[in-house]
């Protein structure tokens, strides 16, 4: 998401840094750029004027205009302009920021949304998340009686998110399913209630009605609605009628690693008045992440979110294994298997692309880097050669000769080339490693990383080229 809108208005300010100092008429022509940016992208009209005139008011002023560096000074009140259209306010409101748990149990999640939104997973990734994070004990129950299969569904999400769903009984309407759910919970003592209504195709009478006398009867502390993000204005104009008819206290935007162009989560907030507080981005259990408004305009503008990548490394790194892995690094003594275990701990963290996406810098060379599908290519064509070697050649892969390298490739389903070369990457890794090994701490600092380049790789004068 935000792909499209991140890479023209980058090449809108890229325009400005080249020019240096800037004149009224610049930042003129620069916000009507942004403008057409944020109206192709999807964002509600209002809301683009509303962004426009404080861009405006804030930057056709004489500290932007005689600003050191100006060009910066305009990327800045852009930043804090979408931060602010994206619920920035919200940042100090606990309330508005993941799932309120400040209740007294058992607390009521009411699910809703339009059917094919994502509710039913995403009120299986809910489940995990409070389970594992908050240490909840929950109760998953679903009140879809109109499609096929939907209990079923959610009762499959429960076991896979090691929590409880409530068990099905024929013939019940939501309202008694509600109320039974709600029982259940306070007799044995369950922390959370997750219940998931029905959806349907567009919004209707009955769809409305349904939703706002199960809400009436439990009185849920969360209503989050669900929507999919890559409906685009579809979305808001869902989100205005739930919010109108039932009321909602929170957003949750799923597919958001979709081909989204994010118009929607930039008009949701204005629109509605509700916090997007959770993301979707994936059909994993665990593909759900808060919503933060300055790290999203951080994305947006290619200044990547270290932030939300940190968090992630933290949520999904074996911190044992980890650590393991620097000693024998320390010493020098880094295997193939070592390498293939760094390569499922990079998959636990989600797609490679999405992971670089949050690097700063890395948006403009976010085309070339899903063109190279790295992974489908690189990682997994690497796990699966490392997997066609026996442990003996893993720990020590100099002896992998010609015929090993066609048995090991032909076991992959890859080529011998394809193994020379994972061989060779290995091996400048492993070089590496050795270096650093017996540089220590101290050598390190002193040479800086040219210690650490191999003797070959000289810069002018004969010295060792500079990074």
């Amino acid at each position: 998401m935000f792909e499209a809108l991140s890479g023209k208005l980058n090449g809108v300010f890229d325009r400005l840094r080249r020019r240096g100092a800037l004149t009224e008429a610049d930042v003129t022509e620069a916000l009507r750029e942004v403008r057409v940016a944020l109206l192709e992208a999807d964002v509600a009209l209002p809301v683009v004027r509303d962004l426009i005139a404080r861009v405006r008011e804030r930057a056709v002023g004489v500290e932007v205009l005689k600003s050191v560096s100006p060009a910066q000074q305009v990327v800045k009140i852009v930043n804090d302009a979408l931060v602010e259209a994206l619920g920035g306010a919200d940042a100090a409101n606990p309330m508005a920021r993941g799932i309120d748990l400040n209740a007294p149990a058992p607390i009521a999640i009411l699910m809703v949304g339009l059917q094919g939104s994502g509710k039913t997973t995403t009120s299986g990734k809910i489940a995990l998340r409070l389970r594992g994070r908050d240490k909840k004990k929950v109760l998953l129950a679903s009140l879809d009686v109109h499609r096929p299969a939907a209990q079923l569904q959610l009762e499959t999400l429960a076991n896979q998110a090691g929590v409880a769903s409530l068990p099905v009984i024929l013939g019940q309407m939501p309202l008694e399913i509600a109320a039974r759910a709600m029982d259940l919970a306070r007799r044995e003592l369950y922390d959370v209630v997750v219940l998931d209504t029905a959806g349907r195709l567009a919004i209707d009478d009955a769809l409305m009605a349904e939703v706002a006398a199960v809400k009436a009867a439990t009185r849920p502390h969360e209503t989050l609605l669900v929507v999919d993000a890559m409906t685009g204005q579809d979305a808001v104009n869902t989100a205005a009628a739930f919010q109108e008819k039932v009321g909602v206290t929170g957003i949750v935007m799923t597919r958001i690693d979709g081909d989204a162009r994010g118009g929607a989560a930039l008009s949701m907030r204005a629109v509605t008045g509700a916090p997007i507080k959770l993301l979707g981005a994936g059909e994993k259990l665990d593909a759900l992440e808060d919503f933060h408004p300055d790290r999203i305009a951080s994305r947006i503008l290619g200044m990547g979110d270290i932030v939300s990548l940190v968090e992630r490394a933290a949520e999904t790194i074996d911190q044992a294994e980890a650590e393991k892995l620097a000693a024998r690094m320390q010493k020098g003594q880094f295997t193939l298997e070592d390498y293939a275990s760094q390569i499922k701990q990079i998959g636990k963290m989600g797609s490679l692309s999405g992971i670089l996406g949050m690097l700063p810098g890395i948006g403009k060379m976010k085309a070339e880097i899903e063109k190279a599908n790295l992974d489908q290519t690189v990682l997994k064509k690497h796990t699966a050669i490392i997997g066609s070697m026996t442990p003996k050649e893993r720990r020590t892969p100099d002896i992998i000769k010609a015929s090993r390298k066609r048995r090991i490739a032909a076991g992959s389903g890859s080529t011998v080339q394809d193994v020379n070369r994972l061989l060779k990457q290995f091996d400048d890794m492993a070089t590496m490693m050795k270096r650093m090994s017996k540089l220590g701490q101290k050598g390190l600092m002193r040479g800086g990383l040219a210690a650490l380049m191999p003797k070959g790789m000289t810069g002018p004068g004969g010295g060792r080229r500079p990074f």
